[in-house]
């Protein structure tokens, strides 16, 4: 299956003389196609293409393999073309979390269903997994999402969380030097219940690590909200310390309006985001497809950096 994927890659490079444009035509980012390549590379233990400021051309390797890969894209194609005339528009109704879940996948909804018209995309948002059983779902997408009986899961992503501040805020309020001073401060964080605690229960813990070290800062958070986007513009603002992805800090922390505070320090744990689908429906060809979309495009998004 990846030696298909690797050679549609190429088929495409080759036609098109750029990475760019491959990446274009497959709907997928640039940096998927670059390795695609390398790794085809390194199965056949030759260079098929070099690389200049202006083209991209092919080694006399890459000339004898061209003819190969196109036609296996020719093939994939016409099979791929054959059953989508004969194929009814397929429904596909996707379950997001409010927070992490919203914040991630409707940004890339446009460009799934520029590549993928034929299916009929239903988006809401939903609190937990509803019952495999239950009619109205066929995938969801979200953070934290546990396990349940006839419910398979599929990570999508764990990415690291970061304690950021404006360099105006900690001017006024000083810089903490250890997880104990976080106390004397304002921290905003998202919603962190368990299912089922009463609204008035105890935060858990923030669990910061050091090498051997660990340390427990329990906290009664300012902002007590399930958005994450919130969080980070209320933290952008000004308001306080904020608890936030390493991917919503990232240009704020390049462009120098955020700090990180405690950089030394890991925070735990780390966010889980992952796919749910009820198992019943794990041979869809619309499950299968918005999942590798995913994998594709917002993966890379999480791991960067």
């Amino acid at each position: 299956m990846w030696l298909a994927s690797e050679m549609a890659a190429f088929a495409h490079v080759a036609e098109l003389g750029s990475f760019t444009a491959a990446a274009r035509a497959l709907g997928v980012p640039k940096v998927a196609v670059s390795r695609a390549i390398a790794s085809l590379e390194r199965r056949l233990g030759t260079r098929l293409l070099t690389r200049t400021t202006r083209r991209v051309a092919l080694t006399p390797a890459g000339s004898l393999l061209q003819p190969h890969c196109r036609r296996v894209l020719q093939e994939v194609e016409a099979v791929r073309s054959s059953f989508a005339s004969a194929a009814a528009p397929q429904r596909l109704r996707v379950l997001v979390d409010p927070g992490y879940g919203r914040l991630l996948v409707t940004p890339l909804v446009p460009r799934f269903l520029e590549h993928f018209s034929s299916i009929e995309l239903q988006v809401s948002l939903a609190e937990a997994v509803p019952a495999p059983e239950h009619a109205s779902w066929d995938l969801m997408i979200g953070c934290g999402i546990g396990g349940r009986p006839g419910v398979a899961l599929i990570p999508l992503g764990s990415p690291a969380l970061l304690l950021c501040a404006t360099p105006a805020y900690l001017k006024r309020h000083g810089r903490p030097r250890s997880p104990g001073d976080l106390n004397a401060h304002t921290v905003l964080r998202t919603a962190a219940h368990e299912p089922g605690a009463a609204p008035d229960a105890p935060w858990p813990p923030l669990l910061l690590r050091r090498g051997a070290e660990a340390h427990e800062v329990r906290l009664r958070p300012s902002l007590q909200v399930d958005d994450p986007a919130l969080v980070h513009s209320s933290t952008a603002a000004g308001l306080g310390i904020g608890v936030l992805p390493e991917f919503l800090c990232r240009q704020g922390l390049t462009m120098a309006k955020l700090e990180r505070v405690l950089a030394d320090w890991s925070l735990e744990p780390r966010l889980e985001l992952v796919a749910a689908h009820p198992q019943a429906a794990a041979g869809s060809p619309a499950v299968r497809q918005f999942v590798e979309f995913l994998l594709a495009n917002m993966v890379p998004i999480l791991a960067a950096g």
